[in-house]
C-alpha cells in the first residue's frame, strides 16, 4: 500500500501517470522511426514480437554519401542485427527494401549478417532493390516483392581512379563472383543464369544487365513470391509459429 502511495506521489511530482508513460513510449517509438527507420511490431493477436527495419536509398559504406542523398549506414545496421539475434524480446525480423544499391562490401556484410540470423526473417521489396540490393533482398529466409517492384542485376562497377591492368580486372571478377555466389546460394537461381542476366546487353542504356519486374523476379527464382505487407507479415507469423512448434 505504501509503495503504491509513493508511486502515486512520484507520478504527481513528475507529472507522469499512465497517460504520461504512454506518451513517453509513443515519443520513443516516433524517434526510433525518424532516426533509424525501425519499429517494434508487438500489438498483434499472436503476441509475436517483430522488429521492422528499413533499407532505403544508397547503402553507405566506407565513404560518406552526399548530404542530399538518402542513405542506409551499415555501421547502424550491424549492431542492430546483433541485438536482434541476442535478444529474447524479439521473435522475428521484417525487412523493407527500396534501394538503388551502393557500397558492395557494406551491402554484402549486411546481407551475410541477415543470412546468419537464427530468428525467422522475411524481406519485402518496395519500389526497387537494385545492384547490391539483390543480395540484401534474398538474404532473408523468405522474400516478397510488390507487383510494381523491380530488381536490377548488373556487373560490379567501380568509382574513382581505376588502374587498367589485369590484376584490377581479376579483383573485380572475384568481387562479382562473390555477389553471384551469394545470390545463387540464397535464391532459386543458378550462378550461370545470374551471370547471363548480368551481362545482357539489350535492356539497359549504356550498360549491360537486366531489370526484372515483380512477376519476372519470381519466375526467374530470384524472389520467392509476389505480395505486399499483409503477405509478408502473415508469412513471418507463420514462420515464428513453426519455429516455436519445432523447439
Amino acid at each position: 500500500m505504501y509503495k503504491d502511495y509513493d508511486e502515486q506521489k512520484d507520478c504527481h511530482r513528475t507529472g507522469k501517470g499512465q497517460d504520461g508513460k504512454a506518451a513517453e513510449a509513443d515519443e520513443k517509438k516516433n524517434e526510433q522511426i525518424k532516426e533509424m527507420g525501425t519499429a517494434n511490431l508487438e500489438e498483434n493477436s499472436a503476441k509475436h514480437r517483430i522488429k521492422l527495419i528499413t533499407i532505403i536509398g544508397e547503402i553507405e559504406g566506407h565513404e560518406t554519401v552526399s548530404g542530399n542523398t538518402k542513405a542506409t549506414k551499415y555501421e547502424h545496421l550491424l549492431p542492430m542485427l546483433a541485438e536482434i539475434e541476442d535478444s529474447d524480446e524479439i521473435d522475428g525480423l521484417l525487412i523493407l527494401l527500396n534501394t538503388l544499391g551502393g557500397d558492395v562490401e557494406a551491402g554484402l556484410s549486411i546481407a551475410e549478417m541477415i543470412a546468419s540470423l537464427s530468428k525467422p526473417t522475411v524481406s519485402l521489396v518496395l519500389g526497387g532493390s537494385h545492384s547490391i540490393g539483390g543480395p540484401l533482398a534474398v538474404s532473408a529466409d523468405y522474400s516478397f516483392i510488390v507487383p510494381s517492384g523491380t530488381m536490377i542485376i548488373h556487373p560490379v562497377r567501380s568509382n574513382g581512379m581505376f588502374i587498367g591492368v589485369m590484376q584490377s580486372f581479376r579483383n573485380m571478377e572475384k568481387t562479382q563472383d562473390r555477389i553471384t555466389g551469394f545470390l545463387a546460394k540464397h535464391s532459386n537461381m543458378t550462378k550461370e543464369r545470374i551471370e547471363e542476366l548480368m551481362l545482357n546487353p539489350t535492356q539497359l542504356v549504356k550498360d549491360v544487365g537486366t531489370l526484372l519486374e515483380g512477376d519476372e523476379a519470381v519466375q526467374e527464382g530470384l524472389i520467392d513470391e509476389v505480395g505486399g505487407m499483409s503477405d509478408a507479415l502473415c508469412k513471418l507469423h507463420e514462420m515464428i509459429d513453426e519455429k516455436c512448434i519445432n523447439r
